[in-house]
């Protein structure tokens, strides 16, 4: 197994406060972040398309070799439902290349991911939508990840690899809850030999579905700690997952309660990997 190319990290670098208990690192968080782990997913782009000068002040709080996995702005995959800010949709897709190019011209750009809302059943004119966004970003690589079951329907299934595979998708591998339509099962197979994407999203079944809105309903939804023999068991998921790949890209989204960090750095120690490159760690010395 090619341990140095199978790269594990967590959704965002706010919410992980055990690794910023030495003085001083929790004013830096994304340096201190950037000690422990080579990749993010960088998720505040889904909330809003950022200006060229923040991320290159992310390029500048991050090693060589780290890596970002950028998730695609909320109004690209139909998630926002107030008024979209952009003029147009070429507008809204303008802004996010141009806020992006910095990263890619940085080597830093691992993958944009588009992540589709619960309500993206899976439909003819849905299909042509996701050929028309890989058409604009030939030149990019791309994870896609559905919320809604039926692109994993028995019918289907094979229908939505063999789209993914000829349109070189890179299929986001999801860990999540088992709560009905509105979630897909882990389908733990690669649709690029390049690089795959595991996104580790918990088990919380009863959050997943939280009836209240805004962000109580975000705290409970991935309030989830794996377990020793969950992250045995994933362990040996992903690494049957890497050994078909070049790269391999592992995300803890489990970040509600504190326990993405600590489940990742679990992982890491299962599978024996350590990584060269990272920014040294500071030492607690009082």
């Amino acid at each position: 197994m090619k341990k140095e190319q199978l790269l594990i990290g967590c959704t965002g670098w706010g919410d992980h406060d055990t690794l910023y208990e030495t003085p001083g690192s929790a004013g830096r968080k994304l340096q201190t972040y950037a000690s422990h782990f080579p990749i993010v997913e960088l998720d505040a782009t889904f909330y809003a398309i950022p200006n060229e000068q923040t991320v290159q002040k992310w390029i500048a709080e991050t090693p060589d070799i780290f890596q970002f996995v950028v998730k695609a702005y909320q109004g690209m995959t139909g998630h926002q439902r107030e008024e979209n800010p952009f003029s147009s949709q070429k507008a809204m897709f303008d802004a996010f290349d141009t806020a992006m190019a910095p990263m890619r011209d940085a080597g830093k750009l691992a993958m944009i991911l588009f992540q589709f809302p619960p309500w993206f059943t899976v439909t003819k004119e849905r299909v042509n939508l996701l050929r028309g966004i890989r058409e604009r970003y030939r030149d990019y690589d791309l994870a896609l990840e559905f919320r809604h079951q039926s692109w994993f329907s028995d019918e289907m299934r094979e229908k939505t690899l063999s789209y993914m595979r000829a349109d070189q998708w890179i299929h986001s591998i999801c860990d999540e809850p088992q709560a009905g339509e509105k979630s897909i099962p882990c389908v733990p197979e690669p649709t690029s030999s390049d690089k795959s994407l595991v996104r580790l999203h918990g088990r919380n079944t009863g959050g997943w579905t939280y009836p209240s809105k805004g962000e109580e309903w975000r705290d409970v939804r991935y309030l989830y700690e794996y377990n020793r023999a969950e992250l045995e068991e994933l362990s040996q998921l992903i690494q049957n997952i890497h050994e078909q790949v070049g790269e391999s890209y592992v995300v803890f989204n489990n970040n509600s309660g504190g326990h993405a960090a600590q489940n990742a750095k679990q992982v890491q120690e299962i599978l024996g990997i350590t990584y060269t490159g990272l920014f040294p760690r500071q030492i607690n010395l009082f």
